[in-house]
């Protein structure tokens, strides 16, 4: 194992907690959010500009960096840190997850997933050995063990068939993985929204004793009352609570967990509470295509012709490039229509999510994080008829109460 994770403040509330991760690259302050650079770039900026707003860890993605460059290419140069120009961590998904985006042009069977590309129509046959051999050519500090990855809302035997493969194909990542010395290989749980089936697989899964865990499968359209309760086990003995779930409670205490493919600003702070440490999203790259910049009391949708006179930052206090230079008239002008807009929304969406996970760190530490979310809920909705029914629910099992 390369990595050393140790776990500092808690939450006496609840299960929030400040950590640190000592990787290969640089250390990274947990819990954090992860930009996630696909192929190898973060759409619209550069290496420099995220090391510069404090970036201390991105996402690459296996199927996509074995497509193009292709593993030779990466052989040579030494890696994906040396080919994208980033000196600090990388993680990358194992490619399962395009068993679900790119399903259509997938097939699924023990030994692996083959796909056909979507740039050339040519066949890639990725199994557990062959994502390992491609995460070990990336040279990514977190590599994810190829899991069966099916849609959160199928049901039926398909999803305990993926669960049981899952397991199978961890262990064959750990027989393939060439450098667990300088590479974490975490393992990924899964069971859809089963609780005894998410169950079944944590227990073997903590046998294996990766470096870390990640909770897979609930970021695809899963009921957020659903996916909460599928994020933290609710250890209660009434029989209301039968559907007692996973993860947090049932993981490693002393291991990062890794919930995948969550990142809208709400989620962060929810989960955050349930005890989550790592998390990865496009929506804040990709919602600055659209012209949307995210703000602590809500999203701008910079288009609108009600900004066409707005000579203010995006967000008042916010430090990033785009707030101390720019107005929120001159970002209208160009949202959507000049790459420059997408850029400079990009880096403002980004320097908001880092500098949440910061104050997030900081409220755990000075053990006033239900404060915080209470906060965060009342600027972010404006008022309590607006909260989501499935935060106060969440927040309620934890004891934050969002409707004193």
């Amino acid at each position: 194992m390369s990595t050393e994770t140790n776990i500092y403040p808690r939450c006496s509330k609840t299960k929030a907690r400040v950590g640190k991760l000592t990787l290969p690259h640089f250390p990274v302050d947990t819990p954090v959010f992860m930009p996630v650079a696909t192929q190898g770039s973060l759409k619209g900026l550069t290496p420099k500009q995220l090391e510069d707003m404090g970036c201390q860890i991105i996402l690459n993605n296996t199927y996509h960096l074995g497509l193009r460059p292709g593993q030779d290419l990466l052989d040579d140069i030494g890696g994906s840190h040396k080919f994208q120009g980033w000196d600090r961590n990388l993680l990358t998904d194992s490619g399962g997850f395009q068993m679900v985006s790119l399903l259509k042009l997938a097939e699924i069977t023990e030994q692996g997933v083959q796909f056909q590309s979507p740039h050339d129509g040519s066949l890639m046959l990725l199994t557990p050995e062959h994502s390992m051999s491609l995460q070990n050519s990336i040279g990514a500090d977190i590599i994810m063990q190829l899991d069966d990855v099916v849609s959160s809302l199928t049901t039926g035997p398909r999803v305990e068939e993926a669960m049981l493969r899952s397991i199978r194909w961890l262990d064959r990542c750990i027989e393939a993985h060439k450098y667990p010395d300088k590479q974490n290989l975490f393992a990924i749980v899964q069971g859809g929204l089963n609780p005894e089936l998410r169950r079944k697989c944590i227990r073997e899964m903590i046998k294996r004793d990766t470096p870390g865990y990640a909770i897979g499968g609930l970021s695809g359209g899963e009921e957020k009352d659903t996916f909460w309760k599928m994020q933290v086990i609710v250890e209660k003995r009434s029989y209301f609570y039968n559907l007692v779930t996973l993860s947090t409670d049932l993981l490693p205490k002393n291991k990062p967990i890794y919930c995948m493919g969550v990142g809208y600003a709400e989620d962060l702070v929810v989960c955050v509470a349930l005890g989550v440490d790592m998390f990865d999203c496009v929506f804040p790259t990709r919602t600055a295509r659209f012209g949307h910049a995210l703000t602590a009391k809500g999203t701008l949708k910079l288009k609108s012709t009600k900004f066409a006179m707005d000579f203010s930052p995006i967000e008042e206090n916010c430090n990033c490039v785009t707030c101390k230079s720019y107005t929120r008239a001159y970002i209208h002008t160009l949202a959507t229509r000049e790459t420059v807009g997408c850029h400079l929304i990009t880096l403002h969406n980004l320097s908001y999510q880092l500098r949440l996970m910061e104050s997030i760190r900081q409220a755990i530490i000075e053990d006033s994080y239900p404060l915080f979310v209470q906060k965060f809920f009342k600027d972010l909705f404006r008022g309590r008829d607006n909260y989501p029914e499935w935060a106060v629910n969440a927040l309620r099992s934890l004891n934050i109460d969002l409707l004193p």
